[in-house]
């Protein structure tokens, strides 16, 4: 079937299994073109490792120091002539080029909260790798059910105290209008919390430390986003920000049950980019065009697969972590330049639908938006009839 994107609100329901394979491609390119990774792990666990910076972290590893991989995700298999889930794509691929160049890779697909997924993964780790060096934790889900009381709780992108009212980017059209968001109630807080918080990261972590799964000297990783000033009612003050609270009291807590094995917990900062998580949170997508003009501009733009051979290359490997006064490493450091951020306030007071397009950098917003789907990449014929059956072979 011939594979087009459709597009509704800040998803795209459909996926293109080559151009995913070939977005896949380049990003293990970029990862190749700079050489081997001095010190990198070898043996990786990455919990949602199908799309942006989970998958980004796979191959950064695997294609940087050789690492045998495992990879955890909810993703859809295709159906009929329903395609499948643009993750699922990216990891059929990602193990394909695994295997071609010789690399241990193993998937699996369901529910990462439970204790079911936590069991099988971490049986399949005993038997084919014994233990893991690393382990990276980069779950974006709207909700979770709580694998104790099996409770269905869902996250809120939602100010706290009260509304908030700021511009905001219609990806659809273009147009720069305002949005008014409602705060979050003490419930919607608890939930956010329990879905994106650091629960779920320490139960890993625990399930795979009695299971003497984790080798001396093993590295952990979750991700976070602090952001600018401007966004910080809806983000750092808002509900998803109580969420990264209680993500860094996870890595604290995590740093003192690894001190027998000699191993370390990290929260990353990372970099603002279009993923399909930030597609999702009002005002970001304005500040994410803005943003890209400027770094673009100066030279230091960096997609997921750049900022994470950073982090594997430059920070947890050469002994020079860089950690900032709250112990986290900071890859937003370019983005929050006091340069960057001068031209981004300066751009947001001035920004409006009339000069949008001179002022931000929309196409480039939306070309990395269609990416993430497997559409626009430069070689792949999108009007050929394309076979939307693709199986993961390790899940086959």
């Amino acid at each position: 079937m011939v594979v087009a994107p459709k597009i509704r609100g800040f998803i795209c329901t459909t996926a293109h299994p080559e151009g995913c394979a070939k977005h896949v491609a380049e990003q293990i390119a970029v990862v190749k073109s700079r050489g081997p990774i001095a010190n990198g792990p070898k043996k990786v666990l990455v919990i949602g490792s199908s799309t942006g910076y989970g998958l980004a972290s796979r191959i950064a590893a695997a294609f940087g120091s050789n690492a045998a991989t495992v990879g955890v995700f909810f993703e859809r298999a295709s159906e009929g002539d329903r395609t499948a889930t643009a993750g699922w794509y990216n990891s059929a691929a990602f193990e394909r080029e695994a295997a071609a160049a010789g690399l241990y890779a193993r998937s699996f697909n369901g529910d990462a909260f439970s204790d079911a997924m936590k069991t099988e993964v971490i049986a399949a780790i005993k038997k084919d790798l014994g233990q893991v060096d690393c382990v990276i934790y980069s779950l974006a889900s709207p909700r979770r059910t709580h694998p104790k009381t099996e409770e269905v709780l869902k996250s809120v992108l939602k100010p706290i105290g009260e509304s908030y009212t700021n511009k905001n980017l219609n990806t659809g059209n273009g147009v720069v209008n305002e949005i008014t968001i409602d705060p979050a109630n003490e419930d919607e807080i608890a939930q956010t919390v329990s879905v994106m918080g650091g629960e779920d990261w320490e139960m890993w972590m625990e399930s795979l430390a009695s299971a003497n799964a984790l080798a001396p000297g093993v590295q952990t990783l979750a991700y976070s986003y602090i952001g600018p000033v401007l966004t910080w009612p809806i983000y750092k003050n808002g509900t998803i920000g109580q969420a990264k609270l209680d993500l860094e009291r996870a890595q604290k807590a995590l740093d003192q049950k690894l001190a027998p094995l000699s191993g370390k917990a990290w929260i990353s900062v990372n970099k603002a980019l279009v993923t399909q998580a930030s597609s999702a949170i009002p005002v970001v997508p304005l500040y994410i065009s803005l943003l890209y003009k400027i770094m673009k501009a100066a030279g230091s733009h960096e997609e997921c697969i750049e900022q994470m051979d950073r982090l594997f290359r430059d920070r947890l490997t050469n002994g020079n972590p860089q950690p900032d006064e709250a112990g986290r490493i900071r890859l937003d450091d370019w983005e929050m330049a006091e340069g960057v951020q001068s031209l981004i306030s300066e751009r947001w007071n001035a920004v409006t639908t009339e000069n949008f397009a001179e002022l931000a950098d929309f196409a480039g917003y939306q070309a990395n938006f269609l990416k993430l789907f497997g559409f626009g990449l430069d070689g792949v014929d999108y009007s050929a009839d394309t076979d939307v059956a693709v199986s993961i072979p390790s899940i086959a």
